[in-house]
């Protein structure tokens, strides 16, 4: 039995990798908008200025070679708090706006298909310096946060979340992304979720790396209770849902 359920999966995946893409049909060959390249705030939403480029004298200058060669998961964390600069330079480096292009797509410091970019960033912040506890999202246009809302007890929720895995809990910052499926759907249809899952391993890769110049440590999470972390998030799990999570926190000396 449980042969023939890894069969039937093989052939589902397989099927969708043979996915042909028939932009004849794509809303974007029908003359529809696209959509958002980032999901809409509240105007009276609390919101926090990061730092730029040119504001980060924590993140130190690491070679490529160095990053690939220290890039490893680490579950275990020291217990200093993550520098609000440091924090601003990751999320540059894994969803970071280079360049807004004229037809709604952006360049960004990450590859995704036809540069259509279907995540969000939440954060469950636990110990960053400047920032109080709670669930954040990214907004790249602007390089700022947006507070999503104040959780008591943020770690033992996100424990729970994440089926006990309490390193996750004991990090100073929990990355959470999430896909807005319609934004690739957008132009590629049905081959958009083949995408999508290779889009999100860019995107922590990114996270890793850069982890290297700020003295963290991050390990990937892929095994979560779907709904607890869609609901800890406040997502509808329908339109938006969770599709990868990231504990960061400082590198133990």
């Amino acid at each position: 039995m449980q042969t023939e359920r890894i069969d039937r999966s093989r052939e589902f995946l397989k099927d969708h990798i043979r996915q042909a893409v028939d932009f004849s049909m794509s809303e974007q060959a029908l003359g529809v908008p696209p959509p958002p390249i980032q999901k809409p705030f509240a105007p009276g939403a609390t919101r926090l200025d990061l730092p730029g480029p040119d504001c980060w004298p924590d993140v130190k200058p690491v070679t490529l070679a160095q990053a690939i060669q220290e890039r490893c998961s680490r579950r275990r964390f020291s217990q200093a708090p993550v520098k609000l600069d440091e924090l601003a330079f990751l999320l540059w480096a894994t969803q970071g706006i280079r360049k807004q292009l004229d037809n709604g797509s952006a360049l960004r410091t990450v590859p995704s298909a036809g540069a259509r970019h279907a995540f969000e960033t939440y954060l469950a912040v636990m110990n960053v310096e400047g920032v109080s506890s709670g669930i954040y999202r990214y907004l790249p246009v602007e390089h700022q946060l947006v507070h999503v809302a104040t959780v008591p007890e943020l770690a033992e929720q996100l424990t729970i979340a994440a089926l006990g895995q309490t390193f996750c809990g004991r990090s100073a910052v929990t990355f959470i992304w999430t896909a807005i499926p319609h934004r690739m759907e957008w132009r590629y249809g049905l081959a958009s979720h083949k995408v999508i899952a290779l889009d999100a391993g860019h995107v922590c890769q990114n996270l890793y790396l850069a982890c290297e110049a700020v003295g963290a440590a991050t390990c990937a999470i892929a095994a979560y209770d779907q709904d607890a972390m869609d609901q800890l998030i406040g997502v509808d799990g329908q339109e938006e849902f969770t599709v990868y999570v990231a504990p960061v926190g400082k590198k133990l000396l």
